[in-house]
């Protein structure tokens, strides 16, 4: 059974909930630098309703220059696999690639030349979402893309109070961003 559907998780998520004056919990994430303020995405869970029954809802919101940039990187990451068949990206090596100073270098530049060439000629566009997942190991799971500068208490807050009485309204434009917009 799904743990995020018994009654007795619900009543202990709610007291949590109460305990922080919120109507959500804050999820801490294994991978979460402490360090690293990040004001772009939040894990969290909340107790809402799916089919007339009370459930654990295991929400990852995040605005959506986060989810486009993800998104131009993965499809960078895909041409230059193509461009360098042989090359292993940092975070997927094991240890046992012998990848020399000077690949890396080629890599990273060819990288940052499509993702460039992705985000200039607007390959990637992305609008607000919720996706839900019922079947998820705790609960129901729900990734969520903002179309908001930052994710805070209030943005969170908002969501929620809207997803639990049903009335979610997505911005259905379509949005592209380039790095350069950092910088300004």
């Amino acid at each position: 059974m799904n743990p995020g559907f018994d009654p007795e998780e619900i009543a202990q998520l709610k007291k949590e909930c109460k305990a922080e004056r919120l109507n959500f919990i804050y999820v801490a994430d294994e991978l979460e630098d402490e360090e690293e303020e990040n004001n772009e995405h939040a894990h969290v869970q909340f107790v809402g309703y799916y089919k007339e029954k009370e459930v654990v809802y295991d929400a990852l919101i995040y605005t959506l220059r986060l989810h486009h940039s993800t998104l131009v990187y993965d499809a960078a990451l895909e041409r230059l696999k193509k461009e360098m068949p042989h090359y292993v990206s940092q975070d997927e090596r094991t240890g046992d690639e012998k990848i020399t100073e000077e690949e890396d270098e080629e890599a990273e530049l060819l990288l940052t030349e499509f993702i460039e060439e992705i985000e200039e000629n607007e390959e990637i566009t992305v609008r607000e979402h919720v996706e839900i997942d019922n079947q998820f190991e705790y609960g129901i799971g729900l990734e969520v893309g903002l179309n908001k500068t930052e994710i805070n208490e209030k943005t969170i807050n908002d969501f929620i109070i809207r997803f639990n009485s049903g009335r979610i309204q997505l911005d259905p434009t379509l949005y592209s961003f380039t790095g350069s917009e950092d910088e300004d």
